[in-house]
């Protein structure tokens, strides 16, 4: 019977969205923080012809109750999980702690698949086989890896390696003539299913190469690499040469504007600043203009107080009404000094002045 999905493995489900710390999310139940000490294993996992089976002991397979519960030390319960791990990234590797989390007691063994068949069955590969055998171990959940992998499990297969379940995401996977090469896993009731890590995948990096081309040939150009090494035309290197100087020049613009911005914005700031402090000043100044000069202002009552005191120096003072008049002496007649003769005058004036012989000065002739 194919064992139901635990409820631990759909606590594991990773969503796009909501994501917490290193990717996880508010179903995965983050673990307290652990003392500071050595988890991982200090080698890589074995190969699997490098290690020794117990062949007089007897092939029984644990059932998935027996599994759950627990098996003894020296009975661990064998889970296999196979692939392609082309450009190992988090996905693989959450997909082999969820295998390895399984059971209570769980011995890991990780099938990878060779070039030959893995171009044959699906396609090109960005690593080659070593390359994907030395990734799966140095995974720290893996215990054993098998290499060159069969594409579809045998029943000679698992009884040589005596594998108890085989662990491996729920969707079915179409393959060489098959709709679902675990079909006959999951009727033999060995299948173990696991839970695909959204948003990541083998796929998905290599679109995002192939979308941005141009940027990672110009970063490997960058990096020291020929155009040889990287297949890359004579036309297309000066190509890519000059549109890293072109974006070095789009940069520098940037820089000055992100600058000219600061600058401005540093300008306004001030001029902000000064216009307040002039609307401060100014609303003083108005303020003592108006106490100075104003209707009721200090300069008003200075200009009274003043008319007042230059019309009472002006001003003569009254005579008092009983004061005595005094005659006044009459007025002096004036004479020619020296002379008794009348000055000179003119033929027409002559009978006239004929007539006054001198200008007599009435007062005491005592000079």
């Amino acid at each position: 019977m194919e064992p139901p999905t635990s409820s631990r493995l759909n606590s594991r489900k990773r969503r796009k969205d909501g994501s917490g710390p290193n990717g996880a999310t508010e179903l995965d139940g983050i673990p307290p923080k652990m003392s500071r000490r050595s988890l991982g294993l200090r080698e890589p996992a074995p190969f699997s012809d490098e290690v020794e089976i117990d062949y007089s002991k007897p092939y029984i397979r644990v059932t998935y109750e027996e599994a759950v519960r627990g098996t003894p030390l020296d009975r661990p319960v064998r889970v296999y999980a196979d692939g392609i791990f082309d450009l190992f990234h988090s996905g693989h590797a959450r997909a082999l702690m969820q295998a390895k989390n399984l059971f209570p007691n769980t011995y890991l063994i990780v099938g990878v698949c060779s070039d030959e068949l893995t171009h044959n069955f699906k396609g090109f590969t960005v690593m080659n086989e070593n390359e994907r055998y030395d990734a799966v171990q140095h995974c720290r959940y893996v215990d054993e890896v098998v290499r060159n992998a069969p594409w579809t499990l045998t029943p000679e297969f698992l009884a040589e390696h005596r594998i108890d379940f085989v662990a491996h995401d729920d969707i079915p996977y179409s393959s060489a003539g098959s709709d679902d090469v675990y079909k006959h896993i999951k009727e033999a009731g060995m299948f173990a299913p696991t839970q695909r890590t959204e948003g990541i995948s083998t796929s998905d990096i290599i679109t995002r190469i192939v979308r941005d081309y141009d940027v990672y040939v110009r970063r490997n150009l960058q990096r020291g690499y020929t155009a040889k090494e990287l297949n890359v035309s004579f036309i297309n290197e000066k190509k890519y040469h000059l549109q890293e100087r072109v974006d070095k020049v789009k940069k520098r613009v940037k820089d000055v504007e992100e600058k000219s911005k600061e600058f401005v914005q540093k300008v306004e700031e001030k001029s902000i600043d000064l216009i307040q402090k002039w609307e401060e000043k100014s609303r003083e100044f108005i303020g003592n203009f108006l106490e100075m000069f104003g209707p009721e202002g200090a300069l008003k009552h200075m200009l009274k107080e003043g008319k007042g005191r230059m019309l009472q120096a002006i001003s003569p003072k009254q005579s008092p009404s009983s004061s005595p008049t005094h005659d006044r002496s009459p007025s002096p007649s004036f004479r020619w000094p020296f002379s008794t003769k009348t000055p000179p005058s003119s033929p027409a004036n002559r009978s006239r002045n004929e007539s006054a012989v001198t200008y007599d000065i009435s007062e005491d002739e005592e000079d």
